[in-house]
């Protein structure tokens, strides 16, 4: 099979760390991070011209794992970071990534604003449904009736539904894919990065020592590709029920998309007409005279 010039080795070479990849082995943040490079390269991105956030988690060691401008922020913090850079400089793509414990727990209150606001940025949800690299304790996204390190007994609480909950706040794109299925995970981040507003990309991804039930196998026998059963990503309705219905199968690929609905930046009156973006304004300002007021 002749390789795109878009995927050369030389090309994707320049994503590249001399930094050894510590995950285990079997580890689902090996897909993603083939995926994301691959993404990048397709959309002829250089590493100098993405920003990479990163959260505190396993697949926070992504961090030096792949070039570029890359940032590793604060436990459950990564998506304002990430927001207030895609809002200096609206030019550049900001990609942030987080775990399914940060994001759904003490980091919640900035997604569901980060939807609301509709900022221009790629969300990328390590989803495997445990606290990976504080040793397997359960997340708000731990399925019911599972041992887990810290609740032997199974989780007390109800399984947070995290797709129901991301529609209920009227997202603008939402996508969901799998870890084992590069080609199609590489699609969705490019269509995620070129979004006009937020993009949600859940990725269901297996951890091989402490997830029990999500295995690499499972994911595999229930994934499945909803556009080549003919899935419309303009309805929101059909989207959400497709999304939410997990029962039997799991739908991925892009489930939800509107271009429409202007993002953040577009929204902001005094904005409006400006050519330049916050980060070009930017400049030396002698602040001596204000200083004298607190001397």
């Amino acid at each position: 099979m002749k390789i795109p010039l878009s995927l050369s080795s030389s090309a994707m070479q320049a994503f590249s760390s001399p930094n050894r990849c510590t995950w285990c082995d079997g580890c689902g943040d090996y897909g993603i991070w083939s995926a994301a490079k691959r993404a990048l390269v397709t959309l002829g991105l250089q590493p100098w011209q993405v920003l990479l956030c990163y959260d505190v988690g396993c697949h926070g060691n992504m961090s030096d794992k792949l070039g570029g401008y890359r940032f590793h922020g604060l436990h459950g913090r990564v998506i304002p970071l990430a927001a207030g850079a895609a809002l200096a400089n609206p030019k550049v793509p900001v990609i942030a990534f987080g775990g399914d414990g940060a994001s759904f727990s003490e980091g919640v209150g900035h997604l569901v604003h980060a939807v609301r606001s509709n900022y221009r940025m790629t969300f990328v949800l390590h989803n495997n449904a445990n606290y990976g690299l504080t040793t397997g304790q359960a997340s708000a996204l731990t399925w019911q009736g599972q041992t887990m390190n810290s609740s032997p007994n199974g989780i007390p609480e109800e399984t947070l539904n995290s797709m129901d909950f991301i529609f209920s706040l009227r997202p603008t794109f939402v996508a969901r894919g799998f870890s084992g299925n590069i080609p199609q995970l590489t699609e969705i981040l490019q269509a995620a990065i070129q979004h006009r507003g937020f993009a949600f990309v859940d990725i269901l991804q297996a951890c091989p020592t402490y997830n029990r039930f999500a295995t690499h196998e499972w994911l595999l026998a229930h994934c499945y590709d909803a556009h080549a059963e003919g899935h419309d990503p303009k309805d929101f309705e059909k989207a959400r029920k497709v999304a939410v219905d997990t029962r039997e199968r799991v739908a991925t690929g892009i489930l939800y998309q509107n271009e429409d609905i202007p993002a953040f930046h577009e929204r902001l009156k005094p904005r409006q007409g400006v050519k330049t973006t916050p980060v070009e304004e930017v400049k030396i300002m002698d602040v001596s005279q204000w200083l004298k007021e607190f001397v």
